[in-house]
């Protein structure tokens, strides 16, 4: 497979950037994204040239750092699918692909692809801790009824890694998708109860401060994210926060 790569340039967060165009050839269909990108890498650095640095770790789809916006869409063509995951038959031959970082103000580019999205970790820190009593005998699992559908709820809203997708693909660069997620699978559980009021009013506070907009309602967020991340989330995190805000 032949293709023309046009990926975004940029030597630091205070330095301009630029598309710069690159042909690769020889690329396997069952190559996954990212390994493609390790072909041209090498390609580039047999010539001298500087290689192209972008962000990853796991290449499972679990730990979220691969996060590319690949021809506008973040991860690329494929719903439910991280950019790690996503395998080269996805394009065809011929083709040209413009690979981009994740764009929004509260995601600042570090260097060519990779973004600064520590924000996300402040705003889970910004949530403090549960309160769980770890002292004597260990607790019995079932000690603490949990109705099933609120623990499947507080799993699925566990299952977001943390990637930005919602992010890059909102108009606002809102993160309320990642931090409604957050808040869900501890509000949806009573092991959350203690914090709750505390935890919303912390995380949103803190999302305020990173810089990221408004919630535009348009459900992008959830279209892109490779979790399938259930919009319920955003409403539940604003009943909390009315909640919580009232009671303050």
């Amino acid at each position: 497979m032949k293709l023309t790569l046009k990926i975004w340039r940029q030597k630091g967060a205070n330095t301009k950037g630029s598309l710069q165009t690159y042909p690769i050839d020889g690329i396997d269909g069952d190559m996954s994204f990212l390994e493609m990108l390790d072909v041209l890498n090498e390609q580039l650095i047999e010539k001298g040239d500087e290689p192209v640095v972008f962000d990853h770790d796991c290449r499972e789809g679990i730990c979220g750092s691969c996060s590319l916006q690949i021809n506008g869409k973040p991860h690329g063509p494929q719903r439910h699918t991280t950019t790690c995951q996503l395998h080269m038959r996805s394009f065809n031959d011929g083709d040209t692909v413009v690979i981009e970082p994740f764009r929004a103000t509260a995601f600042p580019v570090i260097k060519d692809l990779v973004v600064d999205r520590s924000g996300f970790d402040r705003i889970q820190q910004a949530g403090g801790y549960v309160s769980v009593n770890t002292s004597g005998n260990t607790i019995d699992a079932n000690a603490t009824p949990v109705e099933k559908d609120n623990a499947d709820e507080a799993f699925n809203s566990a299952t977001c890694i943390g990637c930005g997708a919602c992010v890059a693909a909102c108009v606002n660069a809102s993160a309320m998708l990642f931090t409604s997620a957050k808040v869900s699978q501890f509000a949806l559980l009573p092991q959350g109860e203690v914090e709750a009021t505390r935890r919303v009013l912390n995380m949103v506070e803190q999302m305020d401060k990173e810089g990221f907009g408004a919630c535009s309602n348009t459900g992008a967020c959830f279209i892109e994210c490779p979790k399938d991340i259930s919009l319920e989330n955003i409403a539940r995190i604003n009943r909390e926060y009315l909640k919580a805000s009232a009671e303050g």
